[in-house]
Order: structure tokens, then C-alpha cells, then sequence
């Protein structure tokens, strides 16, 4: 390794034990997370979840190539299909330091001849050098998806936006195989949905293959950080799902207009690399009435129900009871169930699957009901 890699530290002893298990399933992917710690302090971090927040050192946990392993010997993992994603949950995969990790591990992933989808998300810098770097990856679909708000509350986020939109104009301007997204996140109503920003994300798409917007988690851990550093709460509940009012959602579709923008990360992905959504979207009403009809008819074409003995074997994989499986209106319908349960059987079946006790809405998308009441 050189000697900017051998510069991390180590992850101390008493590392939450979320953040040493490096493998999780994820809506997008199987992620791997072998490095923790950043310092951009973003109040809405996930990270207030996994109680790393206050680390602003990234940290190593293992070294590459033991952490490839975890991920490609992981139960769920499945060569050339299952999604994966990098540094997602506790770090900035761009991060000095942080990126020669990210390259050296995707080279270990495409050096085994893997295709499968991998999904990275930033909101720092990505040079020029490192657009060459992941241009020679050779078997990977990598995406890089470029975090941008718009907001200029440094409360809230402290990074300037204009870092983002300098690494999406890089991408755009020397990528070719890796893909680019703009991922708009989090779209905050009242704090980043007006027509200033709106236009400003309409100018930015045109630089990216493909566009997401989505909203705020907005958990309990979340909002307690939001008031301890002086910002009113956001929304009046902190739901397990992203809050997203139907009013931003139609403004923001209604200045779009045919410009192509996408409600899922997977759809955006998938548009991006001109292949089917692997998580299905298709199967649930009206998810997908904003895609481009070029993309629907490409997931039409792979979209098909699983046959129950196929669904009998994965959910045995996975551990879940399978008694009480049921199939209907595009969807799995399963109870007592995990995500990581639910996202491994979805990936490798291309359908979604839902548990009975978190059903999800018509219309709403799988969003919080807040602002759809």
C-alpha cells in the first residue's frame, strides 16, 4: 500500500459493533464500509445512527483485501448481479486518504471480473486524476452519484454546494465508462425547494447521465442534532422513511418538465447504464410515470414475477419464514421481516418485496406520510 493509505488510523477497540460488521445490505447494494469517520458534519448524517458521528478522523477497520473478501463471501453477495455499494454509510469515499482505499478496492473487486452494478456517493472533490484512475476499471458498472443540495445553511450543511457541481463538471468533462448522477439530496421544504434552486439542479442535470431527487430522514437522532445546534425542527414527526410533501415533489416535476428525473437511486442507475432496475420499481403504481419511455420499456422487458419455489429457496437463504409469503399487485409480500432480508431477495429476483407491516402507500412512493396527509 502507499503510504497516504498506511496514514488512516486504526479503528478503535471500542467501535460501535454496527460500524465493525464492514457488510451490510442496503436498499442499493450490498455495502461495504471498512472505512469510518469524516469530518464534513452534515446535521442530517446518517451517521447520527450508528452513534459514529462525533469520529471527524476517518479510520480504517480492515484492510482492503480483507475487506473484499467480506463483501464477496457475504451470504447475499452474488457475482455479476447483486449491487454494491462503497464508504456509503460512515465516510466520504473522496476524502484524502479515503479515495486511495475506495480505488484500491474497486481494482481488487474488478480484478476478479465482477460486472456487478457499485454504486459511489460523494459530495467532495473527484480530480481529474481519479476520473482517469476508475476509467481503467474494465469489468465494474461504477456510478459515481455527486450529493448536491443546494442549501446555504451552514447549520445544516456546512459544505459548499459549488464542490459538488466542480466534481460533477469533471466527471462530465473526462468520464466516458463511469457513469455520473447528480443525486439531489436532501431536498428540505421551505430550506432548499424554492425556483432559485430548482432552476440551478435543472442547469446540473444537464451535466449527469442521469438525476435523483429525494428527501430528509429525518430521525429522532436527527432532529435531537438539528435543535442542539440552534435549527428549528425541519418536519413535525421523524419517520422511518424519507419525508418528501407531495407540493415540492409537483413543483419539482412541473419545472422538469421532459428533462429526465428519476424518484429512485436504482432507476437513475440503471438509466445511467442503459439496463433494467434491479430493485423492480416497475411492479408499483405509478413509481415510474416520470421515466423516460426509452427506460420503461427496457425494464418491461426484464420484468418478470418469480416463480414462489424460486422466492421459497431465497427466503430460505436469508432465513425468513416462508409460510406466510404471499405474491400480488407487482409485489412480494412477506411479514416479520428485515431489510436486508427483503433487499437480498429483491436483487436477486428483480421484483419487489414489501413487509405487510410497512405497506406502501399508492402514489406516495415509499415516503413518510408527512406533506401527504
Amino acid at each position: 500500500m502507499t503510504q497516504d493509505v498506511e496514514a488512516l488510523r486504526t479503528a478503535p477497540a471500542d467501535l460501535p459493533a454496527s460500524l465493525r460488521d464492514v457488510v451490510e445490505y442496503r436498499k442499493s447494494g450490498l455495502s461495504l464500509n471498512h472505512v469510518v469517520g469524516c469530518p464534513l458534519d452534515c446535521a442530517y448524517c446518517v451517521r447520527h445512527l450508528f452513534d459514529n458521528y462525533d469520529m471527524k478522523r476517518p479510520h480504517l477497520v480492515m484492510d482492503d483485501e480483507a475487506a473484499v473478501v467480506a463483501l464477496t463471501t457475504h451470504w447475499a453477495f452474488r457475482p455479476h448481479r447483486t449491487p454494491i455499494q462503497i464508504f456509503n454509510r460512515a465516510t466520504d469515499p473522496f476524502l484524502p486518504r479515503v479515495k486511495d482505499h475506495l480505488h484500491k478496492t474497486l481494482e481488487l473487486l474488478d480484478g476478479k471480473g465482477l460486472t456487478n452494478p457499485v454504486l459511489v456517493i460523494s459530495r467532495w472533490r473527484v480530480n481529474r486524476e481519479d476520473v482517469e484512475r476508475m476509467e481503467r476499471l474494465t469489468s465494474l458498472k461504477l456510478t459515481v452519484l455527486v450529493t448536491w443540495s443546494g442549501i446555504d445553511d451552514d447549520r445544516i450543511e456546512p459544505i459548499d454546494s459549488a464542490i459538488a457541481e466542480k466534481t460533477l463538471a469533471t466527471l462530465a468533462a473526462h468520464a466516458v465508462r463511469t457513469k455520473r448522477i447528480l443525486y439531489w439530496r436532501p431536498i428540505i421544504a421551505g430550506i432548499n425547494d424554492g425556483d432559485d434552486v430548482i432552476g440551478r439542479a435543472r442547469e446540473l442535470a444537464r451535466l449527469a447521465d442521469a438525476t435523483v431527487f429525494t428527501g430528509l430522514f429525518h430521525r429522532g437522532q436527527i432532529r435531537a442534532h438539528m435543535r442542539s445546534i440552534g435549527v428549528p425542527d425541519l418536519y413535525d414527526s421523524a419517520p422511518r422513511r424519507k419525508i418528501m410533501p407531495r407540493l415540492v415533489e409537483r413543483n419539482i416535476l412541473d419545472a422538469f418538465g421532459d428533462q429526465p428525473i428519476f424518484r429512485k437511486t436504482s432507476c437513475a442507475v440503471a438509466h445511467a447504464h442503459g439496463l433494467a432496475d434491479y430493485n423492480g420499481h416497475l411492479g408499483i403504481e405509478r413509481i415510474c410515470d416520470i421515466c423516460p419511455a426509452g427506460q420503461v420499456e427496457i425494464c418491461a422487458a426484464a420484468h418478470a414475477e418469480p416463480s414462489r419455489e424460486l422466492i421459497t429457496a431465497l427466503a430460505g437463504e436469508a432465513g425468513l419464514v416462508t409460510g406466510t409469503i404471499e405474491i400480488a399487485n407487482g409485489r412480494i409480500l412477506v411479514e416479520d421481516s428485515t431489510e436486508q432480508q427483503r433487499y437480498f431477495i429483491q436483487h436477486a429476483t428483480g421484483f419487489q418485496v414489501h413487509d405487510k407491516s410497512h405497506p406502501h402507500l399508492p402514489g406516495r412512493h415509499g415516503r413518510a406520510e408527512e406533506g401527504w396527509e
